[in-house]
């Protein structure tokens, strides 16, 4: 039993048979189920062996509660106690709790057959925590003396010579206790062999599957599939949902079921019965327990044996399939032809054939053509090839052993046309389409075809091969074979796709996190540069998180050597890429000990450099980490702001590259703009942007700024230390796109503020901008959303729109409208919106069409977009030289804004009640603004929170109601109310309109006695004092109309009054 666990068990860890984890594989399952029925058989016997004492307790953590054993057992809360003891007094079975999980201490088989009698179903887990924790438990059984060596083991033959010397001067007992272990001796060694040889037969006829066969496999068998149960084996062989994502590694099935094996798992939908589950994994094909119709959860289970390939699953599953393929069903003669809805076809007979083909369910060209002598019997041939082909025997191409062309001679073939198809060339792409159909008797050609895609690993370079010796080395040998292994690993280009993929296929992910925890240094750097490097697969990197490497990689940053702590850092920094690993990291305090390394001078047995180095893999971590907001704040709380600070101070570019990446990435927080700002850290950000000492380095230090200068008092501060200039010095002279595109989208974030427009046009940064909008072919898309954008905030200065005039940056302006990109629309739209207030801008831009292309942007189905153009469409019809008739060209383009309002965007809203506004001027306009309904749609937003939407609304209203009855319509829209209500506001703009629309509404009668009754007067009063002129006269113009109406209705009065009287 030993030998069986040491050398055919199959083992995970690095050490054969050391602290591993036994695969979960048939043959180790037979293992465990043999060992099993040797306890039970030893104590069935209720002979002395049954009672026999081991030398050493087996030991191991057990999923069995104390309740789950019989009631003669003492249970005393956290320990549970056999009844039965040895001669010294000692329980036989010890349980106790271990934190949270149980362990337990077996020392005879008696009470070992108890503890698998109490496991029940889970016989085999707790033999397999049993052996896991127990490697040799002969050892344990017997005694050290027995320990399962490499060499020749003679412990029988020296334990025989030492019982007949023992017969002589000892005494019965102990003589029928040497005698009890040489019984169990033998019985274990019997049970050895037994072993031994059934591992023999099982691992030389086992096969094991790979993700490209289970593929073709599938691809070939679902051309038979249909709904026709004549010619077809299958309805349907579907992958089952949802496990139909295809990893990089080939495998659909998630993670942590590929541990155990598993590749993909399919749905098979027969003839004659309910649906087939069958899981493929490395060990062949089985039946699992099937989707839970209520929970949606696949039952993993294995409900069938392993099946070498998914032919011989069908066969055994299902009597239809079986059928099919032994009476050769599947073959049918002549042409198919349509014959009903279901895609079913019939068979119409042929006179004359010279081809055979095969029935391709799935395509209606794919028949079996054979000449009329031929029609009742099939070729044998065919139906072996078909066999081969489901049966995955084209695998034996792989390692080189190709079978021998069968020939077939049909009936009807002419010589002729035999030997012109030898002489054919070799197959195009095209003709490779139709892999089992073939001009010929022979079905060689169809060989090549499959040969072709069978292909995969054994077309991979040397490297590929080189990785299974050396990951041979790595482990089973000693700490220096396994060394040298690792730096011969290192030599080859681990960042190619074969490579990763060999080290993946022979479990060496597995074997290198292994290594980590080893105690030999050289083990683990060397495990840590292969990491490293392969680290960069997203898959491997979600694979690593499967198997706990990031837990073994934070407890090595906590370790003394340098190198360890450096190469652990950098190897989170790769693999902490998505969410799940990046809170492990955070949940195992990796974020604190990765802030350690960044804190420089406290550790003097470092040198300057190693403090450097640890510094800038510390950093490249956390930049990993901080995509995250809880990280964030952990991060803060970890005092990590002043570290960054210090750091900052440091002249080296590869340590300063990750540092300023995190102080950009963390700058989209308030709390760390404010600290970035108030620490100092802008005017060191400043002076690394300036030196030109690495590209990198000053396109991060853009890249901060541009998140940075969002905040106003950070505006101020770049502009006080002269960054404006270093930004425009890069704008003009860098050749680095990447860097010019920070730094235009800094320019861009700082030309928010209207101090900075006038610097940077001092420092001539339209000029410069405009020259990179002019050789747009040459400028990537990313870089022109910045520049333009950086143009659209600038241009609300007027002398910086001139200058884009000066410049020649209308028509490349313009030009843009014409992308696809959004950011780009949106910024292009902003720009040239600005540059049309002045009215030489808008004559060059009316003659270039730039006002056409507006208005077809509002038909774009980004909102950003229709908010931006609608805004910028404002000042091109206010000053346009004829804008009403310009508007009217437009053919729908008045219906269309008016179909703006129906969007649930308050910046697309707001911008169309702004165009609206614009267009409601001309008179015309209004009018058939009017017959689109204009008004009741305008009546529906009064009730907006928005202050930008209220003014924009307010002037719209305004402005349409010098049309008609317009002014009446939203007095019984009841859009009088709402508006009085606006009065209320502090924004100044909000109450020149509301004060405006609210006079014009007041020109109606109803309507002033709308706005008495919600005592809009006294308001009125209050806005007759403001400085404003336009609020000064028309809260006076609403005042006066309510108060003629009011003594037209007392004159009235008075004249009735008097009439009576």
């Amino acid at each position: 039993m030993g030998h069986t666990l040491s050398s055919a068990a199959q083992w995970t860890s690095a050490e054969e048979g050391g602290h591993g984890k036994l695969e979960f594989s048939p043959f180790n399952e037979v293992l465990l189920k043999e060992m099993i029925d040797f306890v039970e058989a030893i104590s069935a016997k209720g002979s002395n062996e049954s009672r026999y004492v081991f030398k050493h307790p087996l030991v191991w953590i057990t999923e069995i509660k104390p309740s789950e054993f019989p009631a003669n057992y003492k249970n005393k809360g956290s320990e549970m106690v056999s009844n039965a003891v040895d001669k010294n007094g000692r329980p036989l079975l010890v349980m106790k709790l271990k934190g949270l999980l149980w362990e337990i201490s077996v020392r005879c088989f008696e009470q070992l057959d108890v503890v698998i009698k109490s496991a029940e179903s889970k016989k085999l887990l707790e033999a397999r925590h049993c052996l896991e924790a127990n490697p040799d438990p002969v050892t344990s059984i017997l005694g050290n003396r027995f320990a399962t060596v490499a060499k020749d083991d003679h412990a029988i033959y020296r334990i025989t010579h030492e019982l007949s010397e023992f017969e002589r001067s000892h005494s019965e007992a102990g003589l029928s206790e040497r005698k009890i272990a040489i019984n169990i001796l033998f019985q274990i060694k019997a049970l050895d062999d037994a072993l031994m040889l059934k591992a023999i037969k099982t691992i030389s006829g086992e096969i094991k599957l790979s993700p490209e066969e289970v593929d073709r496999s599938f691809n070939v068998l679902t051309k038979f599939c249909g709904q026709n149960p004549r010619l077809c084996v299958l309805k349907s062989l579907s992958w089952l949902e949802p496990y139909t994502y295809v990893f990089k590694n080939g495998c659909r099935a998630p993670f942590w079921r590929q541990l155990n094996g598993d590749i993909s798992y399919l749905i098979a939908r027969p003839h004659d019965g309910e649906p087939i589950s069958i899981t493929a994994s490395t060990h062949g094909y089985f039946v699992n327990g099937g989707m839970d119709s209520d929970t949606k959860v696949l039952d993993f289970d294995k409900r069938s044996a392993y099946y070498k390939d998914l032919r011989t699953l069908l066969r055994k599953e299902n009597a239809h399939f079986d059928s099919i393929i032994e009476n050769e069903a599947i073959f049918s003669t002549g042409e198919p032809k349509a014959d009903d809805a279901s895609g079913t076809s019939s068979v119409i007979a042929t006179p004359i054939a010279s081809t055979v083909k095969l029935v391709d369910a799935t395509n209606a060209d794919s028949v079996v053509r054979l000449s009329p002598g031929d029609r009742a019997d099939t070729p044998p041939a065919m139906t072996e090839r078909l066999r081969a082909i489901l049966s995955g025997e084209e695998a034996a191409r792989k390692v080189g052993k190709k079978p021998p062309k069968k020939v077939t001679k049909i009936e009807g073939v002419e010589p002729e046309r035999e030997k012109a198809h030898k002489k054919k060339p070799k197959k195009t792409a095209g003709a490779k389409k139709k892999l089992y159909s073939d001009e010929s008797s022979s079905d060689g050609p169809d060989d090549n075809d499959e040969g072709d895609k069978c292909i995969d690993k054994f077309e991979m370079p040397s490297d590929y091969w080189l990785i299974q010796k050396y990951m041979k080395f790595i482990k089973g040998g000693n700490p220096s074979a396994t060394t040298f292994a690792l730096c011969a690993l290192m030599d080859l280009d681990l960042t190619h796709d074969s490579t990763q993929l060999g080290i993946r296929d022979v479990g060496g992910v597995e074997l290198l996190i292994n290594l980590l925890e080893s105690k030999d240094l050289r083990c683990q750097i060397g495990s840590l540069h292969v990491l490293k490097k392969i680290s960069e697969n997203c898959a491997i990197r979600q694979f690593i998180t499967d198997l706990g490497g990031i837990q073994i990689m934070v407890r090595l940053l906590r370790c003394q050597d340098s190198e360890l702590k450096c190469l652990a850092a950098e190897t989170i920094a790769h693999v902490a890429q998505f969410k799940r690993a990046r809170r492990i990291v955070r949940r195992n305090n990796g974020i604190c000990n990765l802030i350690a390394l960044l804190d420089i001078g406290h550790d003097r047995s470092l040198s300057r450099a190693e403090e450097l180095e640890q510094a800038r893999c510390g950093a490249l971590a956390i930049f990993s980490c901080c995509k995250s907001r809880t990280n964030k704040t952990v991060m803060r709380r970890a005092g990590i702001i002043p570290i960054l600070g210090k750091l900052l101070w440091q002249s080296d570019p590869e340590t300063l590259i990750p540092v300023v990446g995190i102080l950009h990435e963390c700058a989209q927080e308030l709390i760390y703009l404010v600290s970035i700002r108030t620490e100092g850290m802008l005017g060191n950000i400043l002076k690394h942007l300036k030196e030109e000492k690495s590209i990198a380095l000053q396109t991060v230090c853009a890249s901060a700024l541009f998140v940075c200068a969002r905040e106003k008092e950070t505006r101020v501060i770049i502009r006080q230390l002269g960054g404006l200039k270093h930004l425009v010095d890069i704008v003009a002279a860098a050749k680095d796109k990447k860097l010019i595109e920070e730094a235009a989208g800094a320019i861009w974030k700082c030309a928010i503020s209207e101090e900075n427009c006038k610097d940077l046009h001092k420092l001539s940064a339209v000029t410069h901008l405009v020259k990179i909008l002019n050789i747009q072919p040459e400028e990537p898309e990313e870089v022109l959303v910045n520049v333009v954008g950086a143009l659209g905030e600038m241009a609300k200065v007027k002398v910086n729109s001139k200058e884009i005039r000066q410049a020649n940056g209308i028509p490349a302006l313009v030009n843009l409208l014409k992308k696809t990109n959004t950011s780009i629309l949106v910024n292009a739209s902003k720009a040239v919106g600005y540059c049309a207030e002045d009215f030489e801008n808008m004559v060059l831009i009316n003659k270039l069409d730039g006002v056409a292309l507006i208005w077809s942007l509002l038909k774009n189905k980004n909102e950003e977009v229709q908010a931006s153009a609608a805004r910028a469409l404002c000042p091109c019809i206010q000053n346009a030289q004829d804008s009403g008739e310009m508007v009217r060209s437009f053919i729908g383009g008045l219906e269309f804004v008016v179909r703006l309002l129906k969007s649930n965007n308050s910046n697309v809203l707001a911008s169309a009640c702004a165009v609206i506004a614009s267009i409601a001027l001309d008179e015309e306009n209004l009018a058939v603004l009017t017959d689109h309904g204009v008004v009741p749609m305008l009546a529906r937003l009064v009730c907006a929170n928005i202050e930008r939407e209220r003014r924009h609304l307010c002037e719209a209203i305004a402005n349409c109601c010098s049309w008609s009855d317009n002014r009446t319509q939203f007095g019984k829209e009841d859009a009088v109310r709402p508006l009085v209500r606006y009065l209320k506001t502090a924004d100044e703009e909000v109450l020149c309109s509301c004060t405006r629309a609210l006079y014009e509404l007041s020109k109606d009668p109803d309507n002033c006695i709308t706005m008495h009754d919600v005592d809009v007067v006294k308001r009125m009063l209050e806005l007759v004092a403001s400085r404003n002129k336009v609020i000064q006269i028309s809260a006076a113009g609403c005042i006066s109309n309510i108060r003629r109406l009011a003594l037209a209705n007392e004159n009235y009065y008075y004249q009735r009054y008097y009439q009576q009287h």
